[in-house]
This record gives structure tokens, sequence and C-alpha cells, in this order.
């Protein structure tokens, strides 16, 4: 049975609780996985809000923060006055075995001297009180917890932290809700909880609608800071499906297909919902000067690129060639971040029938790419970006088998983009230059994140420059509809 949620607590000082916790902060957070300055040492912090949620003065005191971190820039980049965390700090005399892997340390100064204090995601005490309050739409200092008034949340849910590496953090309630909790915030409308709500307005299954989410006001910034939603019992991750059927030799055509369809339905109803925009000769330069100078920044990050380079910008300068020649495209939001493990395929019979419009993949995580400043997160980019994701996606799903099997990711590439058709009325494949265009922004992207942090994966995403270098008869097979 659920322990009884106490009384929320205020806003705290946070001057002096930091005085508590920084010592042990600058060990622990550089070594999260949601936590992006990774290899530069923290320098300090600034406090920017802290709420008590439960007062230290019993078995157990709850901390939300709100913390800037300072580190040194890198090398070449614009100052930068630090990234703003969402932090959990529990605080207890001291920490039963079952959340030895919660550990923070043993504070030493400061208003929390001689107590522990711990990561309070892994309790789920502090996490019934985060549903608590977004139960009853509560206010705590500067933080909003808000609810769907259509919507309910019951009582007595169990909670429990979802401990797959991720860029946040969510914690399950009962098989009923999944409360996604963003651990780097900026302030603005998020778009993980924006693009949701505005495909729930319009009746869209494709996404599981929020049922509650909080925010925090402070001053003149607004930040979104969790999004609570339904949870898909049973669901199977898109990446860890499609490599399930890959070690069992099995096809994935019909699903590729069924995900085409899904993705431009929620595509089509994005276009409905919120402005679209017509790109031309002016916006189509800002985008070809973005993708050749990050492209250029990678062949310097990475030798092995400079051989394709001239192949690769001729993707960029074709593009460039169309808009020059007076054509447009149209834009509007979209994912902004997708492959396989951005969707669920929920069990037959499972309750995505009750989410989805007769479909069984439902999409997920709409934050975008978290590196990517959040008003370029929010602007209107045409459809395609999203399927060369995709299609990036079903290549690297086909070499990580063993052998790799670049046929099966040819037919998965080729059903998905036939899916979308059935839906959007135009093949995606129509449009070579433009598709080819992404396509090659995502393989440099990739080729730079895997020479820093996967070398051994760094073969996949070269195969695919090698491909999109050149105007050879597979790519022309594969722009084909």
């Amino acid at each position: 049975m659920a322990e009884t949620v106490a009384p929320f607590g205020t806003t705290t000082t946070s001057g002096h609780l930091l005085a508590s916790l920084e010592p042990l902060l600058r060990e622990w957070l550089p070594r999260q996985r949601w936590f992006a300055g990774k290899g530069r040492p923290v320098t300090g912090f600034t406090p920017v809000a802290a709420t008590e949620l439960l007062p230290p003065d019993g078995r157990l005191g709850l901390y939300h923060l709100l913390l800037r971190v300072h580190q040194p820039p890198v090398l070449g980049a614009p100052s930068h006055p630090g990234d703003c965390y969402q932090l959990l700090i529990g605080v207890r005399e001291a920490l039963p075995p079952r959340l030895a892997p919660a550990l923070i340390g043993h504070v030493e100064e400061g208003p929390l001297a001689g107590r522990t204090v711990y990561e309070a995601l892994y309790d789920p005490r502090p996490a019934d009180v985060l549903l608590e309050a977004l139960r009853t739409q509560s206010r705590i200092g500067g933080l909003r917890f808000e609810r769907d008034p259509s919507r309910q949340i019951r009582e007595g849910l169990v909670a429990r932290l979802m401990t797959a590496e991720q860029s946040n953090s969510s914690i399950v309630y009962g098989d009923t809700f999944i409360l996604k909790l963003l651990r780097r915030v900026v302030p603005g409308v998020n778009p993980d909880l924006e693009i949701p709500l505005a495909l729930a307005r319009e009746g869209c299954g494709r996404v599981p609608a929020p049922t509650a989410w909080l925010h925090a006001e402070l001053d003149t910034d607004s930040y979104v800071l969790a999004v609570l939603q339904p949870f898909v019992s049973g669901a199977a991750d898109g990446w860890e499906l499609a490599l399930r059927e890959l070690a069992k030799g099995e096809d994935f055509v019909a699903e590729a297909r069924a995900l085409g369809r899904a993705t431009a339905e929620v595509h089509t109803t994005l276009a409905r919902a919120l402005p679209t925009v017509t790109l031309g000769q002016a916006q189509l330069g800002l985008l070809v000067e973005g993708m050749t100078e990050r492209l250029e920044a990678a062949v310097q990050a990475v030798p092995a690129l400079r051989p394709y380079e001239r192949g690769l910008r001729s993707a960029f300068e074709a593009l460039a060639d169309l808009a020059a020649e007076g054509r447009t495209w149209t834009a509007q939001r979209i994912h902004g971040d997708l492959h396989l493990g951005q969707c669920l395929r929920s069990p037959s019979g499972g309750t995505a029938h009750a989410l989805s419009s007769g479909g069984e993949w439902l999409l997920i995580d709409f934050e975008g790419e978290p590196a990517r400043p959040l008003a370029e997160r929010r602007m209107p980019q045409p459809p395609v970006r999203d399927i060369a994701g995709m299609l990036r996606s079903f290549d690297y799903a086909a070499h990580s088998a063993s052998p790799p099997a670049p046929e099966w990711a040819h037919r998965c590439r080729s059903a998905y983009c036939s899916g979308y058709a059935e839906v959007a009325g135009r093949d995606p494949r129509t449009d070579p230059v433009l598709l080819r265009a992404y396509e090659t922004d995502k393989a440099v992207y990739e080729v730079v994140y895997e020479a820093r942090h996967r070398p051994d994966w760094l073969p996949v995403p070269l195969s695919a420059v090698r491909r999109l270098a050149t105007s050879d008869p597979t790519l022309a097979r594969e722009t084909r509809p």
C-alpha cells in the first residue's frame, strides 16, 4: 500500500542548500548518462531555483533544483552561460540497501550536514509526491503542476524508475502512466509537450496524449520540466524489434510499411494543426549553408571524410541549384529526431488500439535533437528530414546484424516510403535531391558522433557516406519510386 503523501513544501534558500551539495554534485553530475558536458570539468554552479517538496526534518526530505552548471567552453565555440539541469534530491539519515545505486554522497557541511543525499527518482516515495502534485494541480513556489481537466489520475499507482540509458529520466506508474522528466532544460515552449498537445487536439492517436505536465515560472522565464502520458504496456521499442527480427532472419517489410503510414498520419495532422511556410531561394540558401558548414567542420574533425567531401558537397549544391531555378518546398512542424528508437509497436490487441487510429505504431519523444537550440527545434522544416532520419535508422539496424544485411535495409527503406505515400499522397523518393541532401546531412552528423563516442560504429555511417557521395546506380535505385 502506498504511503500517504505529506504536505508539499515551499521555495527554499538556494545558496545555503547549494553549499551543502556542491562538492558532491561536482563528482556525481558528470557520471550521469544525461549530462551533456562530459569531458570538461565542472567549475561551478548557479542556482536558478530551489524548491522544498518535503522538509528534511523527518525520515525523508525532497528538494527540486534547477541548477546552472558552469564548465570551460568548447574550443572554438561561442561563450555559453552554462546548461541548466533539473535535479530531484532526496535526503535521508542513511540509505537503505535498495537505494544504494542512487547515492550522491554524504554531506559534510551546510544545512544538510550529516545527512545522505541521493537521486530521488529511484525512490517510490518521492515519485509519489510528483504524481500527487500533478493529480491535485499543485503550485509550489515557481513550480506549476498542470493537468488536462478531462483526464483523471487515480491514487495508489506504484512507481518505478526506468533504468534504460537515455538523455532524460522516466518513471512508470502502475503500467498506467509514464512521467518523462527533462534533465537539460531551457526557457520556452518545449516541443515534447507542444506537439503531442497539438496532435491530441486534432484527434491523432499516433502519439499518446499528455495527461499532465510540470513547468516552472521564474521571473520572465518559463521552463517545461516534465510530461505525464499514458504508458503503452507491453509495447516494443522499434529499434529492439527490428534487431530481433533481423536476428531471426525475419522480414521487416510489413512493419516498415505500417511505420511509414504512421509517420505520414502524424505529418499530415501537424500540417493541419500548426502553421506551415514556403521555403524559397533565400530560405533554402540558409539551409544549404548550414549543411555545408556542418560538412566542413566534420571533415576537419574526422579525416576519414576527406575523400568524400566533394561528392557530399554536391548533394547540397544540387539542392541550391533547384532553389535557384525557382523550386520551393513546404515546411511544417515535424518530429525532428525520428528513428526506430522513437517508435513503439504495441502488442496486438493492446492499449494502443485505444490510442492509435486503427494502427499499432506510435511515435514518441518530440523533443528534437537536444543539442540544437530550442528555437531551431521549433522551426518548420520539410517532412523529408524525419524521413531521412528513419531511412538512416534502417541502415543502422541492418549493419548491427552479423553479418550486415544491406538488402534488408533497402527493402525496409522502400516499404517505409511506400507506406508513407499511401497516406500522404506523395512518395518522398519522388523528391530525390531534397531526400539525398537530408540523408547526407544526417550521415555526416553520424560520422562525427561515432568518431567521438563509438569508434567501432564508424563504418556504419561511412558506408552511407560512400553511397551518398556518388551518383552510382545504387543511389538511382534507392531514390526511384
